[in-house]
């Protein structure tokens, strides 16, 4: 990637009015309510009975991921932007994404583990998504090969703590309450809202672009092997992960979908409606690296899970 394409991609930009990012906003919020409506405190206390699987699985996607990819934008250096690095280490900071637990019932993978998974690094968000961008965006920033001209990463931390909990830790909260206190209406409820899920962000990512398609599907078949490398990295952590700690088979396909799919909306909501980046220069490629890991890892999770599908068992 020559570093005209990479200004270029760089230069893209995304604004959008008070009503605009609200729109989004309870759009994630509902999402992340739909997800939680599958959340049972009894999944807990199953899990819980042997944790080595959960905790192989917080492993893989709250300690590992984040740091590997800070080393893959590093070695990327020259082929990406330092704007396009920071997107790569956001997307892996955030929790896992709201589709997962649905691949990971078409995978016939353990779904008890993968709502779990998701519940916990939700709830764990408010704290280390913030903790491990600036952990590894700052260690990235500060890598030798990264131009002098970035500024210093400052998180604006209860700008982040306030959106990331409204987004997250509201709606898990209430789809819990629901699942206990109104049984028939989460289950009513819950397909729909999985599949809804879906559409609801290809369609996040297509308003807040409008203004910019064409520069966005100029850049995409640049981004697209960024993505591509990033997220079969991930998929490779969390199956790694599995095999090295010897665990069943179903919650190896579980680690591997849990960590190949990441909450890239939250991602757009922090840099679209908290002061993240005030100061940066254009951050076009974080943005268009965190819009088209949404929608690409929706492709890939249907191919893995479809993959994990047809394997037989051990």
């Amino acid at each position: 990637m020559t570093q005209e394409v990479m200004n270029t991609i760089d230069s893209i930009q995304v604004s959008l009015n008070a009503g605009g990012m609200n729109t989004i906003n309870i759009v994630l919020a509902f999402v992340m309510y739909g997800v939680a409506l599958g959340i049972k405190p009894r999944i807990f206390v199953e899990v819980f009975k042997k944790p080595k699987s959960v905790l192989l699985g917080m492993l893989s996607q709250l300690i590992l991921l984040p740091a590997f990819t800070c080393l893959l934008a590093i070695l990327l250096t020259g082929w990406i932007s330092p704007m396009m690095g920071l997107g790569m280490i956001l997307v892996a900071a955030c929790p896992g994404g709201n589709i997962s637990n649905f691949m990971s019932s078409l995978a016939k993978a353990n779904i008890e583990l993968s709502v779990s998974l998701t519940a916990i690094s939700t709830a764990l968000a408010v704290i280390l998504t913030p903790f491990n961008f600036w952990c590894w965006g700052s260690l990235y920033l500060h890598s030798a090969a990264v131009s002098a001209e970035i500024p210093t990463l400052v998180i604006p931390l209860w700008d982040v703590f306030k959106t990331i909990f409204i987004l997250l830790g509201v709606p898990l909260i209430l789809g819990i309450l629901t699942s206990h206190y109104l049984p028939k209406v989460a289950n009513a409820l819950k397909k729909p809202l999985q599949w809804l899920s879906i559409i609801i962000f290809i369609a996040m990512v297509v308003l807040s672009f409008s203004s910019n398609i064409d520069a966005f599907l100029l850049s995409v078949k640049y981004i697209f092997f960024v993505v591509l490398i990033h997220n079969l990295m991930a998929l490779g952590i969390g199956y790694t992960v599995g095999t090295v700690g010897k665990v069943p088979y179903r919650d190896r396909r579980t680690l591997t979908i849990e960590t190949g799919i990441q909450n890239s909306g939250l991602g757009l909501a922090l840099m679209l409606g908290t002061s993240l980046f005030a100061g940066f220069p254009p951050h076009g490629g974080m943005l268009v690296i965190t819009a088209w890991w949404g929608i690409w890892h929706i492709i890939s999770g249907l191919t893995v899970a479809t993959i994990f599908n047809y394997c037989k068992h051990e």
